[in-house]
């Protein structure tokens, strides 16, 4: 068991998972006494290794950053926590209901500078309701949102059991997209036709991706794909999806093992798949975290996992670019690209490049001959020390490049104190 509200919490499911910065963190759906109204409640715990226990600051199983709101839409239970961040925000996609949580359901969403402390968005109201189309046995509603930003687009999956597109039992995945975090601005359905103007909280839902309840998914840059994991009864089925959502351009994945509720996909703060830092062209790591007893209700997370391999991620420029961005490759002049946002910034000394990149691949990779050089930091280049202690290395342009002390120091650069104004100067700001 891996995420726990500790002895109080009488169950435990739904986890959103990001790894950042070295760690991961999970936001899930528990109940500790105490805590707000008497309903579900978001924890919060972080781990550096997803087979450890997670933990809250101070070696508490999990502190409850999230709460249902007295008089709101979600007045008695916040629960099905998706986590994605964007513009430098954290932003908190859930389900919400005022009272019983089997019907009725809308999701909202909130932001947060560091994912603990939250401030609810759209004035404290739901920002996708049920679409109402099809009265069914399951009045559940709309809810178990999975976000995700891609190419400056907000994407939410979710669960509408009221939808023309839901199966008999209210089971069926419906996308949103737009363009702001609070699904006010150019928002878009998925249909038959692709992607079409639409309303967040009304409107026809008729084509979903997935048959499923409470499903979780990702962007793969590597397989330039979409992946929806949600429950079988094998375990854990990743289905793939294209751009497009035209085809499947895989076959679908399982992932083995007992469990009693939807996963949740590890993945990076924009909801992407994480990157093998290993093998970043040929390998994509897949884990799941989910619920695997009921006492009585779902509990017990666990992580399982996977990983898709022989792949070819690196062939075309547009997928190289993305799969690498961050990572070191051979240069032809015997220095080291480090790729970064469609360019390559060339550094004389690999052991620099080893400090500054994600990783530093053996051998060059064709595909990203074409993309240009936009920097070339040399050994013994002027560096540069904030008054805040940030430091960065001078490229042979005079432009300031943020990299660890480590860097420094490896590259044999001689540290300069200098003013806010001057760093702000080189750094362009």
């Amino acid at each position: 068991m891996v995420l726990a509200g500790g002895q109080p919490a009488p169950y435990n499911y739904g986890p959103t998972v990001v790894a950042e910065e070295g760690r991961y963190r999970a936001w899930w759906c528990s109940q500790l006494p105490g805590v707000g109204p008497a309903g579900d409640d978001v924890l919060h715990a972080a781990s550096a290794d997803l087979g450890t226990p997670f933990t809250a600051d101070g070696g508490a199983p999990a502190v409850p950053v999230f709460a249902g709101q007295p008089g709101g839409f979600d007045a008695m239970h916040t629960c099905d926590p998706s986590v994605v961040r964007a513009g430098g925000r954290y932003y908190l996609y859930y389900t919400g209901a005022a009272g019983d949580h089997a019907h009725g359901n809308a999701i909202g969403v909130a932001s947060s500078a560091d994912g603990m402390s939250w401030r609810r968005e759209s004035g404290g109201r739901p920002v996708v309701t049920a679409s109402g189309e099809v009265v069914r046995a399951n009045v559940y509603g709309a809810g178990q949102p999975s976000a995700l930003f891609l190419d400056g687009w907000f994407y939410l999956m979710f669960t509408d059991t009221t939808a023309a597109g839901a199966g008999w039992n209210g089971a069926g995945q419906f996308v949103l997209r737009a363009k702001d975090a609070t699904f006010s601005d150019r928002v878009q359905a998925l249909t038959d036709r692709g992607f079409q103007p639409a309303s967040a909280t009304r409107g026809s839902r008729a084509r979903s991706v997935v048959d499923a309840f409470s499903a979780d998914w990702m962007w793969v840059e590597a397989l330039d794909a979409f992946a929806i994991a949600h429950q079988t009864a094998a375990g854990t089925t990743v289905t793939f999806w294209d751009r497009d959502f035209s085809r499947h351009p895989y076959r679908p994945l399982i992932i083995p093992g007992v469990w009693q509720e939807g996963p949740g996909l590890v993945r990076d703060p924009g909801g992407r798949a994480p990157v093998s830092t290993t093998d970043p062209c040929g390998v994509v790591p897949v884990d799941v975290l989910r619920a695997t007893a009921l006492n009585p209700a779902p509990t017990d997370i666990r992580r399982f996992g996977l990983d898709v391999v022989d792949l070819d991620a690196c062939e075309s420029p547009r997928r190289a670019r993305a799969v690498l961005d961050g990572f070191g490759v051979p240069s032809p002049t015997r220095t080291v690209d480090i790729v970064r946002d469609g360019g390559k910034i060339r550094v004389e000394r690999r052991s620099v490049a080893e400090k500054i990149a994600r990783g530093v691949l053996g051998e060059r990779v064709p595909a990203l001959d074409d993309l240009p050089v936009v920097a070339t930091i040399p050994a013994q280049a002027p560096a540069l020390r904030a008054p805040d202690g940030e430091v960065g290395l001078l490229d042979s342009l005079g432009r300031l490049w943020t990299v660890p002390v480590e860097a420094v120091e490896a590259n044999g650069s001689r540290l300069r104190e200098v003013s806010q104004q001057e760093w702000d100067a080189a750094s362009g700001r």
